[in-house]
């Protein structure tokens, strides 16, 4: 696991209920390998190669980069209203 300097940043900003949230998930759940990426919430390819996704949690999008076995975190953002 990888974390870009945009995805702590973002983290940090956070509410502190998303914080705790999105933290959790990212540095407990994740880090003990107990996910798999077909099972994330929401997951969607964001280009062609298979780089790039972003699945949700609760109201957030989180962008991550896979590159053979290293997944990095990049953004966590608010779900847009639509």
């Amino acid at each position: 696991m990888r974390y870009a300097r945009s995805f702590l940043v973002d983290l940090k900003s956070l509410e502190p209920a998303a914080y705790e949230r999105v933290y959790n998930f990212v540095f407990v759940e994740c880090a003990a390998d107990r996910w798999y990426l077909h099972r994330l919430p929401e997951l969607r390819q964001l280009d062609k190669e298979g780089i790039f996704y972003r699945f949700t949690i609760d109201n957030y999008l989180i962008g991550i980069e896979i590159t053979g076995e290293i997944v990095k975190f990049l953004r966590v953002i608010p779900k847009p209203d639509v």
